[in-house]
């Protein structure tokens, strides 16, 4: 393996003829789906420079950016950090390859549930990001109206509303 480039946060690298990006020194991230006891699905929205567009996600983040912390409590940090939402309950779903043709992350999915509102959310210093509170009903039509408006979906956020309808609260 050959390293082309080191940066601060990832590395591009050579194996053979496959490049791709290897994260320095936390290869872990987790993602949460959420949904408020007023039944609105927690999502987030945050301009993502590799896609150069507006991207809309569940609220996730790395494990271990801040401190030494386990999964399940950066889920929870991440999730009160992005939305504004604690989580009396965490529940850990799986874990895989986040994109296994690029990059070397794994990420953590987590099912968040018994919400408790703390604050405003919008992430931490550096990050601009806007909390939706998208009734659960109507989530379908609004995230297509969200990619109708140039946004990125991201289609993680189908295998969290999977999650979350198969979930009783």
């Amino acid at each position: 393996m050959e390293t082309l480039y080191s940066g601060r946060f990832v590395n591009l690298v050579r194996d053979g003829r496959w490049e791709y990006c290897e994260r320095v020194n936390n290869t872990t991230a987790a993602m949460v789906f959420a949904r408020t006891p007023e039944g609105k699905i927690l999502l987030v929205e945050e301009y993502r420079p590799p896609i150069r567009q507006q991207s809309i996600c569940f609220p996730a983040g790395l494990i271990g950016d801040v401190e030494a912390e386990d999964a399940e409590d950066a889920a929870r940090r991440e999730l009160l950090e992005e939305t504004g939402y604690e989580a009396r309950k965490m529940r850990f779903l799986y874990a895989g390859p986040s994109s296994p043709g690029i990059t070397s992350e794994y990420i953590s999915f987590f099912l968040a549930s018994d919400l408790v509102h703390r604050g405003r959310g919008g992430g931490v210093q550096g990050e601009n990001i806007t909390v939706h509170e998208v009734p659960e009903e109507s989530v379908d039509a609004w995230l297509e109206t969200q990619r109708a408006a140039g946004k990125a979906v991201d289609p993680r956020i189908y295998a969290g509303l999977y999650e979350l309808k198969k979930t009783e609260f």
